[in-house]
């Protein structure tokens, strides 16, 4: 385990979170898409990997860390503890059907931040209960990303922004036509997936994103 993390900018302070999805994504061309969402300027990253295996997932991991790092972009592993613990990433980013935020911060210790992804505004209480660093809102709208989640819609965003006092990531086929209406109804940061991996300039993408934000 690499105990040699540099220091980062906050999670209060980021407001574009970039997924990685290997369902839109060919393996061969993580490297290349991990460079082009940094460049463009995202301000955290995951790996997300449903159908691989974990050595594979530890593989991809390992080949986008030296370039997240390098750009100074926190690196986040979805659901697999004992990889974020050996690869040393930034993060670790489990949902509600996973380990709860203690187990998952004893598995990666102190310095990594724990995200949790949260479908209601009960939810979203109990994850800062919980004690968790930031929580992932959604899914807005219905999402190919997760086809079997059933959208919460955008009029909740405002009430949770009061609630909770925690970075909250507003996610679930969140786009550059819907991304207005999203920040009138009160977000200050989103999670964007599909949209962003399939773009014809992912960098440029991201920027428009970004100016888009408060």
């Amino acid at each position: 385990m690499s105990d040699d993390r540099p220091s980062f900018p906050t999670l209060q302070a980021a407001r574009l979170y970039g997924i990685l999805d290997l369902g839109y994504v060919l393996p061969a061309e993580v490297e290349s898409m991990t460079e082009s969402l940094c460049l463009g300027g995202v301000d955290l990253l995951q790996l997300r990997a449903k159908k691989l295996t974990l050595q594979e997932i530890e593989k991809l991991a390992r080949l986008m860390l030296p370039i997240t790092r390098a750009h100074g972009v926190p690196f986040i592993i979805n659901d697999h503890l004992a990889i974020a613990a050996e690869i040393g990433s930034e993060g670790v980013h489990v949902g509600q059907d996973d380990d709860a935020v203690a187990k998952a911060r004893a598995v990666v210790g102190p310095k990594v931040f724990v995200g949790k992804s949260t479908h209601s505004l009960v939810q979203a209480a109990a994850a800062q209960e919980e004690d968790a660093d930031y929580i992932g809102f959604g899914p807005l709208y219905a999402t190919g990303t997760k086809p079997d989640y059933v959208p919460i819609g955008i009029h909740d965003i405002s009430q949770v922004h009061q609630q909770v006092k925690l970075p909250i990531f507003c996610i679930g086929g969140v786009n550059l036509p819907r991304l207005p209406e999203i920040v009138q109804a009160g977000a200050r940061r989103v999670v964007v997936v599909s949209a962003l991996l399939q773009a014809a300039s992912i960098s440029q993408y991201v920027q428009e994103v970004k100016a888009l934000l408060p």
